[in-house]
């Protein structure tokens, strides 16, 4: 009984250290814009400040969509082609409503507390609900295509899916209101929300949306559901045995992971002002994948570092090396994959205490080394 109590409080305490770090990284990625600014001499909505402000904001809502993957297939163990639906999907009922449905809601039904206009926040706030609404339509329509199919036919599946509403959303026929190949652009929004004229804005909601959703999922899957989702990743029949159904827990992976991509690509349309086909393709979801297992499958934080990675580094890649950055940036991912088959947080975490014991022998070689000679063995000492 000591010893299960001993365990439980050494997990929250390293549960509070994760969290502890990841709080002091919101607060110097809060603080980064001023630090930029006196460091450059810009403003803080113009120069390479605004610039690494938009590099950032873009790392904060893939990082958001990586976890959601990672809350799939790291904590799940379900591989799913087709996960960019949810995060294209978000994107497109945001776009849609706010440019053909909000404008005319605005004007027609003025909404006024005092001398307060609510008018664009209610709106906002029906827009929201609507792309939860589609979120998890989006997730229970893959969940409902697990409950027969499993491994590489389901993933195939969950591939055939996402390509058909990438069609859907391409067709000729849907063009007056999804752009087609053109995508859904001049996205209507407010002043305050407009990337262009207010990105520090933006740059504090994508940030405090990463934060959140962090914390969330965190809690989600230390909570008892997370740890029967855990369960059935490593052995389905024997939760089935003992009396868990495993498609209720799978089809709440879905939910859950499909409303936090869902709200990632709704705020990457504001943040690019458009939706386009290329949100709901194969490709998105790949290059969640990709981040996942540079950072570490099952570990939320893993796909943050691999988000870092891919968003920030791609732009110092482009400048290096022009268009050929793809071909780098390829060596680099095999690479990782080659020293650190886990990830980077994966491979830390089983790792680590190798780390610390070469890392503490190193240390003391060196102190060795540096300590200072013994004195001249031909000078006698002095007499007593």
């Amino acid at each position: 009984m000591a010893e299960k109590l001993v365990a439980q409080k050494a997990s929250k305490t390293r549960v509070k250290v994760k969290e502890i770090g990841f709080l002091v990284f919101i607060g110097l990625m809060a603080l980064l814009p001023f630090a930029l600014r006196l460091i450059t001499g810009s403003g803080l909505n113009e120069g390479v400040t605004k610039f690494w402000q938009g590099q950032l904001i873009a790392f904060f809502i893939m990082a958001v969509f990586a976890m959601s993957y990672d809350l799939l297939i790291g904590f799940g163990g379900i591989l799913s082609f087709g996960h960019a639906a949810s995060f294209g999907g978000g994107a497109y009922a945001f776009g849609l409503l706010m440019k053909f449905w909000a404008p005319n809601f605005v004007k027609e039904n003025p909404i006024v507390l005092g001398n307060t206009n609510l008018t664009m926040v209610v709106a906002l706030l029906i827009v929201l609900l609507v792309v939860l609404a589609v979120s998890i339509a989006i997730g229970l329509l893959f969940a409902v295509t697990s409950m027969r199919l499993k491994g590489t036919y389901f993933a195939m599946l969950t591939l055939a899916l996402s390509t058909a509403l990438y069609i859907i959303i391409k067709s000729t026929d849907l063009h007056e209101w999804t752009g087609a190949d053109e995508g859904l652009h001049g996205i209507s929004l407010p002043i305050w929300l407009n990337p262009t004229q207010n990105r520090l804005t933006i740059y504090f909601i994508t940030l405090g949306f990463l934060c959140l959703s962090y914390l969330l999922l965190r809690r989600f899957v230390n909570s008892p559901t997370g740890r029967v989702i855990i369960a059935n990743r490593e052995n389905e029949d024997r939760m089935r045995m003992i009396g868990y159904n495993p498609v209720t827990y799978r089809t709440i992976a879905f939910v859950v992971a499909s409303i936090f991509a869902g709200l990632a690509g709704m705020l990457f349309a504001i943040w690019n002002m458009s939706a386009t086909p290329t949100m709901i393709s194969a490709v998105t979801t790949v290059n969640a994948l990709i981040m996942t297992i540079m950072g570490g499958m099952g570990t939320l934080i893993g796909p943050i570092f691999g988000a870092a990675i891919s968003q920030t580094i791609q732009q110092f890649f482009y400048t290096w090396f022009g268009a050929r950055w793809p071909l780098i940036f390829g060596i680099l991912f095999i690479l990782i994959v080659m020293f650190l088959p886990y990830g980077i947080v994966g491979t830390w975490h089983l790792k680590k205490v190798e780390i610390r014991a070469g890392w503490k022998r190193l240390q003391k070689l060196l102190s060795v080394k540096s300590e200072p000679e013994s004195a001249d063995p031909g000078q006698q000492p002095p007499d007593v």
